[in-house]
């Protein structure tokens, strides 16, 4: 009963939605087909999300124009592709997600402009409202005529009729957001245009203005149109973004503006604003990752709400439910956007509706599943959750025999074998030397901005008790404890161990695992050997207590060997470092460590760093033994996670998924 104002009714125009959760937009990449329809992927992974409870589903971005900008882009609801493939295959996925009660809006773009990704690009040269510079490459883009303007708006009404037709409840315009097409417009910055199109703030709004009124002119007053709606765009300059606390001067859409760019857009007759803060120069803010703050859209959207009398949604690290709660009562938004983590538990909903709070699978923010992949392999996915986007093909597979089956080590291969083979119907049991179940998430987890991944490992460990699995703490597991027993499967998930060498006064060197988990003092002042995620990371975590830190990475850049990282996630810890008086030095060799100074080679010739202790990150090494010990001894034997190949934590739960559904 505690959420219980989470689950009550509210409109979007004449549409009225089950409770305050939509599932936000996020990239379709790979749920559509080759005619512009949806694949069965796609019509599996939106309607896991409604069956989950989501009472609106927004669908990632679609096209309503590929002419234009004279690129692929999935899901075309209008001439370009196949109209009457789109409404077929839209049908078969708005009926099914109707039978759960909910709603679904398609969200339909004018088009990219200069943010347009360079692998989707082509030969093609980039579009925006004036001739401006491209977000990635070298190249400035191709002012938009009147006539192409012209046509994208006809397009949208065209893409709008036949969303209505295929069941859709609404649309949703993207947007006067994140810097794409249509905000590339609405900004003086990327808008340079002396025509109808350019010059004061109506003008810059009018082709957003001429999208919902085409939109109704086809569709009906009553057909709901809702707003991607971005209030301030946190750019410093050309490719620089502001960062949380910074001060500087805003050289995109400031506040004041953007509230009155609100009432405009609102008045115009769009019936929601989807709010949040950011562009592409400054993609942490719309894509957040963990250095970002919980909620952290909610003041924006405040200041939209008070000033606008439509529907707000507000999504940006948006799991907890009692911030959502909040967010309800104190007037910050009217719907809470889910995104991220709809991909990491899409029975979210149901799951906090039913009280069963504990049993939500965290997202841990890295966007190693999602926008990295989406960025590398046009693929949306999630770390934590292997089934997202994969429903029908990664289903839980019937077994014929429940085995009984020996698994070595508690972090999240271990943990994530052992559910997937008690879901089942098979008898694992589940062994760990140290105290408690999480294996790297527990190190991982100790900076404050990293707090998803202790609740990874509690999530596990609340799977562990609802399904029964037998787990053995401090219990190290050796030959013995294995061969002649009546297992019928072993699975060694034994991890891995942090890489040290020798520097001198090694007493004062410590590993990153032993800082974090506090097993080690550092003193006051630290050199951080190794500038990959782990290093960047301690480093930002003992700058925030006020250490003074240094970082030594023998590459030329930092985070050069870790990937695929979102965009967002590295190019904000990039700027993190510096910003927190961080000292990095690369292209150097640590050569040693003596009466508290550290020693290193580079380019320039030998240099030294005074500091009370050296933190060695120099990456992890397989813990495999066991498994060596057993593979001919074992008839039916499974290396998983960091002890088969250090890696993250997605890959950990993906392989583990893999090998345990299949056994």
């Amino acid at each position: 009963m505690r959420y219980q104002k989470l689950f009550t009714p509210i409109r979007i125009g004449n549409c009225e939605i089950k409770n305050r959760f939509s599932m936000a937009p996020m990239g379709p990449l790979g749920l559509s087909d080759s005619e512009g329809g949806w694949n069965q992927r796609g019509i599996d992974y939106y309607t896991a999300r409604a069956k989950g409870g989501a009472g609106l589903i927004i669908t990632g971005v679609t096209f309503s124009d590929c002419k234009v900008e004279t690129q692929s882009m999935p899901n075309c609801p209008n001439s370009t592709y196949n109209p009457v493939h789109f409404v077929r295959t839209s049908r078969e996925m708005t009926e099914r997600i109707h039978a759960y009660g909910s709603k679904i809006f398609l969200m339909m773009s004018a088009g990219f402009g200069r943010v347009t990704i360079p692998t989707n690009l082509g030969e093609f040269p980039p579009v925006a409202p004036s001739a401006i510079p491209h977000r990635w490459l070298d190249k400035i883009c191709r002012p938009l005529t009147v006539e192409e303007i012209q046509s994208i708006v006809k397009s949208f009404g065209d893409g709008a009729y036949n969303a209505m037709r295929a069941g859709f409840d609404g649309v949703e315009i993207h947007a006067v957001h994140e810097g794409y097409l249509l905000d590339q417009f609405a900004i003086s910055m990327f808008n340079q245009r002396d025509d109808q199109y350019g010059g004061s703030l109506e003008n810059r709004l009018r082709f957003a203005k001429e999208v919902v009124e085409e939109i109704k002119s086809r569709c009906g007053k009553n057909f709901p149109v809702s707003l991607r709606f971005g209030l301030k765009s946190m750019i410093k300059d050309w490719r620089e973004g502001g960062l949380p606390g910074e001060e500087f001067e805003e050289k995109g859409r400031d506040i004041e503006e953007g509230l009155e760019a609100a009432k405009l857009l609102v008045q115009y007759g769009y019936d929601a604003l989807d709010t949040d803060v950011g562009t592409y120069d400054a993609w942490w803010w719309t894509h957040p990752p963990m250095y970002q703050e919980k909620g952290l859209y909610r003041k924006y959207c405040k200041m939209v709400k008070d000033v606008v009398t439509v529907p707000v949604l507000c999504a940006g690290r948006m799991d907890d439910p009692k911030m959502a709660l909040r967010s309800i009562e104190e007037g910050d938004c009217d719907i809470v956007n889910l995104g991220r983590p709809l991909l990491a538990d899409p029975d979210y909903v149901n799951k906090l509706r039913a009280g069963r709070v504990d049993e939500i699978r965290p997202c841990i923010s890295c966007q190693e599943g999602c926008m990295g992949r989406l960025q590398e392999y046009s693929m949306i996915n999630c770390a934590v959750n292997p089934q997202a986007a994969r429903e029908r093909f990664t289903a839980y597979e019937p077994i014929l025999r429940s085995k009984k089956i020996l698994i070595v080590g508690g972090g999240v291969a271990g943990c994530e074998a052992a559910r997937v083979l008690a879901l089942r119907g098979h008898k694992p049991e589940l062994y760990e030397k140290n105290s408690c179940l999480g294996g790297n998430l527990l190190p991982g987890g100790a900076p404050e901005f990293k707090e998803d991944d202790i609740a990874l490992a509690l999530w596990y460990r609340v799977q562990m008790e609802k399904l029964g699995v037998p787990v053995h703490l401090n219990t190290e597991v050796c030959k013995e404890h294995v061969v002649g027993k009546d297992y019928d499967a072993v699975i060694i998930a034994t991890g891995s161990v942090p890489k040290r060498f020798a520097l001198g006064d090694d007493d004062r060197v410590y590993t990153a695992e032993q800082v974090l988990l506090k097993e080690k003092d550092c003193g006051l002042s630290v050199a951080v050997v190794g500038g990959g995620l782990v290093g960047c990371e301690t480093a930002l975590w003992l700058s925030q207590q006020g250490k003074k830190v240094a970082i030594v990475e023998a590459m030329d850049k930092l985070l050069a060997l870790n990937g695929p990282l979102c965009s967002a996630n590295k190019e904000m810890l990039e700027r993190l470092i510096p910003y927190h008086g961080i000292k990095t030095v690369t292209g150097a060799k640590v050569s040693g460590y003596r009466d508290g100074v550290l020693t290193m080679q580079t380019k320039e010739g030998e240099r030294t760093i005074p500091c009370d202790s050296v933190i060695l990150s120099i990456g992890y090494q397989e813990n495999n033994a066991l498994y060596h010990e057993l593979e001919f001894e074992v008839p039916e034997i499974y290396l998983l996670g960091d002890a088969k190949k250090v890696s993250n934590i997605m890959y950990g739960i993906w392989d583990a998924f893999e090998v345990a559904n299949h056994i």
